[in-house]
């Protein structure tokens, strides 16, 4: 139990920190990236109506079931995630924290 707890403390105390940085960034520049997301999908609306561009659905179709079929390979994952809890939760508590007060 001796051992167990000084690194519990440590992953929450590093996940926190690193947490309330990472919220408090994302808050900041997340009017940018929403600003420039809009600007990009009106480019591609318009290109779009004047014909310039056009979409392959039947790719599209592909890369879609090839990335679920990635996902169903993620149950793997799910024991290096278990291991990683403490620090997860203390990082999204501080992400939270840090993107409320940015």
């Amino acid at each position: 139990m001796s051992d167990v707890l000084p690194s519990v403390v440590y992953q929450l105390g590093l996940g926190g920190i690193g947490g309330f940085i990472v919220g408090y960034a994302i808050k900041r520049i997340s009017k940018l990236i929403v600003v420039l997301i809009g600007i990009f999908v009106v480019a591609l609306l318009y290109l779009g109506t004047r014909g310039i561009i056009s979409i392959n659905y039947d790719e599209l179709w592909d890369a879609l079931t090839s990335l679920l079929g990635f996902l169903g390979q993620a149950a793997s994952w799910l024991i290096g995630l278990i291991s990683l809890l403490p620090f997860m939760g203390s990082f999204l508590a501080g992400f939270v924290l840090g993107f409320k007060l940015g």
